[in-house]
């Protein structure tokens, strides 16, 4: 889950699963897969840092890009 902020400045937890696409036009514009759109402030380029940060913290084994766990890699 992540948080946006829509441009009449209230907060909103998206499902990050659910994102289809996003598009900067200028305003960010988020997709989720059941068609609802989602008008935001933050940039394309901010949404996907936190989705990687969240997935990261959800998914331990991987750490930073391209490192896994130690418990993954040890023989």
């Amino acid at each position: 889950m992540i948080e946006v902020t829509r441009i009449n400045g209230k907060k909103l937890v998206l499902n990050s699963d659910l994102i289809e696409s996003m598009e900067a036009t200028p305003d960010t514009v988020i997709t989720l897969t059941g068609g609802n759109k989602y008008v935001v402030t933050e940039t394309t380029e901010e949404l996907i840092r936190r989705v990687t940060e969240y997935k990261r913290h959800c998914h331990p084994l991987f750490r930073e890009e391209g490192e896994m766990s130690e418990q993954w890699t040890e023989s």
